[in-house]
């Protein structure tokens, strides 16, 4: 099915839809009600809310002041709207809880089905609230409190495999993100034992990326969101961005990486053991040190 045979609707313009409704729905107004309000058609509430049309920046306005939405929502919410609808978009990291982590969030949780690829870490789907802590603790630019929001946010995000009816989820990870140490021995032999329990849900698979399987850690890590009603789009986060691409052809390439990677890749039964192996390594190079830590004492 190519693009045009969809109900069109950029990514920008679902997370729009998901703020809109979202907000109304604070103000404990329906669809209607807020409809006789601004004098327009319930259907165009729908639209709006539903990715279907894009809102100009005065409707929004209209929109978010009829619903009572403070100072500084009205700005964020018309910020984003005023971002045209193109197929690349780009969401900055910030602290607190970042715009390219909220967007993220509503992206992943309107997904039928989403296959990642991680080659450094592993994926923040699946991490323990230990390993998160390290990961963020690692960038070194964060306070304690912003450490702390963006554990809980992680977390919470988590939910998204615990709902009644989850997206089919494919995690590829590189064998060195798996094996490269963050928190601690312990923190690992707990996160793999986490990644051996996630294998286990019928919604979600794990697959292991050997090292001697060609050079997947040079790739940087991203995903692919597939969605029963619009074209797929694909997520690609640096440093201090995350790129939203939905243009097709660059959608299609992120697509022929995840083939290779199926191809190279442990099964799901081969990687379940992987992973029970390397946590029996991480709890006896724990215990060693321990050993050796009680031994330096006496």
């Amino acid at each position: 099915m190519t693009r045009k045979e969809y109900d069109v609707s950029s990514a920008r313009r679902r997370e729009l839809g998901n703020e809109l409704k979202f907000v109304r729905e604070q103000a404990r107004l329906s669809g209607h009600e807020l409809a006789r309000i601004l004098d327009w058609a319930p259907s165009k509430i729908s639209r709006y809310e539903g990715g279907q049309r894009t809102p100009s920046e005065l409707d929004v306005a209209v929109f978010l002041t009829s619903c009572g939405v403070k100072r500084t929502e009205l700005e964020r919410l018309l910020e984003l709207a005023r971002e045209a609808d193109a197929t690349y978009w780009v969401r900055p990291h910030n602290q607190e809880l970042p715009d390219q982590l909220r967007s993220l969030m509503i992206q992943e949780s309107s997904a039928s089905a989403i296959r990642s690829y991680e080659p450094l870490v592993v994926p923040g789907l699946l991490q323990t609230e230990g390993y998160a802590r390290a990961v963020f603790q690692w960038i070194g630019k964060l306070d304690a409190d912003t450490v702390e929001t963006l554990v809980n946010a992680r977390i919470s995000r988590q939910s998204l495999l615990r709902r009644r009816m989850p997206p089919k989820c494919t995690f590829y990870i590189h064998e060195r993100a798996l094996r490269s140490v963050l928190g601690g021995k312990q923190v690992m032999h707990e996160q793999m034992l986490f990644l051996g329990f996630s294998a286990s849900l019928p919604h979600c698979s794990i697959r292991v990326i050997p090292g001697s399987s060609g050079h997947y850690a040079m790739t940087g890590s991203f995903k692919v969101l597939d969605y029963a009603a619009f074209p797929p789009a694909a997520y690609a986060e640096t440093y201090t961005a995350g790129l939203f691409v939905e243009e097709p052809r660059d959608v299609a390439t992120y697509c022929e990486i995840l083939e290779r990677l199926d191809r190279d890749a442990l099964n799901g039964g081969q990687s379940v053991e992987w992973l029970a192996e390397l946590a029996s390594d991480f709890d006896r190079a724990e215990e060693h040190q321990n050993d050796v830590s009680r031994a330096d004492v006496v």
